[in-house]
This record gives C-alpha cells, structure tokens and sequence, in this order.
C-alpha cells in the first residue's frame, strides 16, 4: 500500500513510533481494515474523547488555529483522540478523559487511506506537530460550557448545528 506523496512522511512518522517500524508498514499493508496497533508515550500520548465533547472542542479549536494537529475519530465517531506530546498522559487530571501515555497502544489508520473503522479527521504532518494540551484543555472547557449552557435551555445537546 503506498499513500500519496503528502502522506508519505506522515506514514515515515506514524512508523517510527513503532518498536519496528518496518513491522509496522509491513501490518498497514497486510491488515485488511488498514490499521495498525503503535505504541504511546514515545512521539505522542493521546487524549481520547467522548464523541459529543471530542467535536465541540475540535470545533473550537478549528476556530482558534488554522490547523490542528492529529485527530482520530473511532467508529461512528464515538471518541476522538488527540494527539498530544509524550508525557502528557501522566499528569492530565482532566476527569472523563481517558489517556494513552507510556506503556498502552492504540490503532492508527494508514493515513490517507479510507478505512471501516478508525479514521483521520486530522491526519499527521509528517513534521510532528502536536494539540497543545493548554489548547486542548481550553477548548473541552469552552466546549463543556456550550454543551451545558445548551442542555440548560432545554436542549438536548444532541442537535449537529454549529456552535454561533
């Protein structure tokens, strides 16, 4: 499986996160859903997101830069992980969210490949760039105050509108 030459380096990066990197391309390739399982806590920990939270705070960080780093939904967009530097994992204190840091795995999608399950809504850049967790913990709190505020005023929260 070869991605197209933008996802090439983001490939390189995802890969080099692996123990074996090569291992890694060779079960991107050999894996029929394209995924494959790397390990957390070397170039990235992952803040792993309830859905409706996870995309009110990425819709507020899509308004604050002009792009984020990488993002993952899960199937049916479930949870969102963002991606965030090594270490973040063992001190985030933020309750509902769960970490993968040092010593936990999760299933990364080839980037640019469409997949079944596990997708990029913000695929890597191939440069290792990373969400702030300051950004990323403001944006859940934004977001958790929109979610509320909207459940207050007797709606569900479950509406798909943008936020104003």
């Amino acid at each position: 499986m070869k991605g197209t030459a933008g996802d090439d380096s983001a490939v390189e990066w995802l890969a080099a996160a692996a123990p074996d990197p090569g291992a890694c391309l060779r079960e991107w390739e050999s894996n029929p859903l394209g995924v494959a399982l790397l390990p957390a806590g070397r170039l990235w920990d992952v803040l792993i997101v309830g859905g409706g939270l996870g995309h009110a705070a990425f819709d507020v960080l899509t308004r604050c830069l002009d792009r984020p780093g990488p993002v993952l939904a899960d199937f049916g967009d479930a949870r969102l992980g963002f991606f965030v530097p090594p270490g973040t994992a063992a001190r985030w204190l933020g309750t509902g969210i769960r970490c993968a840091g040092h010593g936990t795995w999760i299933v990364v999608p080839y980037p640019g490949r469409v997949t079944g399950g596990t997708r990029w809504i913000v695929p890597p850049d191939g440069r290792g760039t990373l969400n702030d967790p300051a950004l990323v913990e403001l944006a859940l709190h934004d977001a958790a105050g929109r979610i509320a505020g909207r459940t207050e005023n007797g709606d569900s929260g479950r509406t798909e509108t943008p936020y104003q």
